[in-house]
């Protein structure tokens, strides 16, 4: 019967794992597209931050511009659906039920999404001009997610009937699995670009991996098992999304130990908002201190802000800050784009080890049967067991990655295809991701949330980030980037 149940598990179109693969990789493949003049996916909708509600949503390339926004997202809702049900159906999973439940949790993450994407909640400074504003909360649109998040808990904990029937579309791992897989695209792509860059911005671009991996995440695990008393189960993927990239890296990191689900998601959320305070002030911050070492600031932006979205603003924002400080004091005009991509060129060499770190930490966990009960510490597991502990939707991560990477660097002149393909399911990947958000809400009790210590959560996340990420991460910056200067703008 044991073996029976482990070949069930094992096969490839009976696990939310393997499915999170097959769904990230027909989004990714249909945006491929583009490498061959067609566009698969320029129909699914795009959320815009946005002042009017009529200008929320559209297709997202202009190939299908003749659709209304309310057409692209029915499009892209019947796209979810009906991939999602064939799922759904294969692994067993009441179909009925799904597709009713699936129906209203879409509607109301996503929208929650265009919620937190207006205006005056999501907008950057660099995006005040053109929305004719001058002033907002700054959440960037990933402030959706939290408002997903909150929406999902009220309806799980106030109106626990429908809570109940939805539940069987409620399924975050698969969701944020999925989105996790899409990701690997546009890494690829920012890995893509950064393969033209002076060799020295690369070379340097490697304190990432060293900062993020030897400094960060033990000292952060140290802190919140010994100072904080938390469980490994809580700890690890709280170092990872303190340390490596916020929400991928904590759900990748939850996926390799084993945590249940709504740990990561739970942290996740706490590190959204941290995202929002450091964009509040750190390109500002950058602009007082750093107007006279621009990479040193582009590169403390990645390694500070843990998100990707989050990193990207800030490094937008502290672009044009510092540039135009620099003109004022200094009377020198920095040729655009090269703090943003010191920014991004550092916040790429931190993600792509999120599926190694996945990996060494499944091993970890596995050999030394950490948070498992029924195995004792130092017992020897099977490489049947590794594998099977394994999160296989790194695998399609990878994939992602490897494939438009590869891609640009065999023929150079398919790169601006390959972007718009990544561009493309990246959209998409936002919308997995805002409904792993709202069903991690529906499916928790908040009862138990702070029966496990949320107060903690907050405290480790602010001592440990404004007590010595932010300036460890300044220091490595400096060390790495002081003297290295964007060309000047002449005439």
């Amino acid at each position: 019967m044991n073996q029976e149940n482990t070949l069930t598990r094992s096969s490839l179109l009976k696990t939310e794992d393997w499915w999170a693969v097959w769904l990230g990789g027909l989004v990714f493949f249909l945006g491929l597209g583009q490498l061959f003049g067609g566009d698969l996916l320029g129909w699914a909708v795009k959320t815009n931050v946005w002042l009017s509600i009529t200008n929320s949503m559209a297709p997202l390339s202009k190939t299908y511009a003749f659709l209304p926004g309310w057409a692209s997202l029915l499009l892209t809702f019947l796209f979810f659906l009906v991939t999602t049900s064939i799922g759904a159906a294969c692994m067993g999973w009441n179909l009925k039920r799904f597709v009713v439940g699936f129906t209203i949790i879409f509607a109301l993450a996503y929208g929650s999404f265009v919620l937190g994407s207006y205006g005056y909640l999501a907008a950057t400074k660099d995006q005040y001009a053109k929305l004719n504003m001058n002033w907002s909360v700054g959440l960037t649109p990933e402030g959706g997610f939290i408002i997903a998040l909150i929406v999902g808990l009220l309806i799980g904990n106030f109106w626990t009937g429908l809570a109940k029937f939805l539940e069987e579309a409620a399924r975050p791992e698969l969701y944020i699995k999925t989105g996790i897989v899409i990701l690997g695209a546009t890494l690829g792509i920012k890995a893509l670009g950064s393969v033209n860059l002076a060799s020295t911005v690369i070379i340097r671009g490697l304190c990432a991996i060293v900062e993020a991996y030897l400094i960060y995440w033990p000292v952060v695990y140290f802190i919140s098992r010994k100072w904080f008393k938390m469980t490994p189960e809580w700890a690890a993927p709280l170092a990872s999304g303190i340390s490596i990239c916020g929400v991928a890296a904590a759900i990748a990191t939850g996926g390799a130990i084993r945590s249940r689900p709504q740990i990561p998601i739970i942290l996740s959320s706490v590190i959204i908002v941290f995202v929002a305070v450091e964009l509040l002030f750190l390109p500002w911050l950058a602009q007082s201190i750093l107007y006279n070492q621009p990479m040193v600031a582009g590169s403390w932006m990645g390694l500070a802000v843990k998100s990707d979205g989050g990193a990207v603003a800030s490094g937008a924002i502290t672009e044009g800050l510092i540039r135009a400080k620099a003109l004022a004091v200094n009377g020198v005009k920095w040729e655009p784009g090269w703090i943003l991509t010191v920014t991004t060129v550092t916040k790429v060499f931190i993600d792509i080890f999120i599926g190694i770190w996945a990996f060494i930490l499944a091993v970890v966990w596995s050999v030394f049967g950490i948070n498992k009960r029924s195995q004792e510490k130092g017992a020897k597991v099977t490489k049947g067991e590794i594998w099977e502990r394994f999160p296989k939707f790194v695998i399609g991560y990878a994939a992602t990655f490897l494939i438009l990477l590869l891609i640009g660097l065999a023929a150079p002149h398919l790169t601006k295809a390959a972007t718009a393909a990544a561009d493309q399911a990246n959209g998409l990947r936002g919308i997995y991701f805002t409904l792993t958000f709202f069903s991690i809400g529906l499916i928790t009790n908040v009862r138990k949330l702070w029966a496990e210590g949320m107060g903690r959560i907050v405290t480790v996340y602010a001592v440990c980030l404004f007590g010595f990420i932010l300036w460890v991460g300044l220091l490595i910056s400096w060390i790495f980037y002081h003297g290295i200067m964007p060309p000047i703008v002449t005439g």
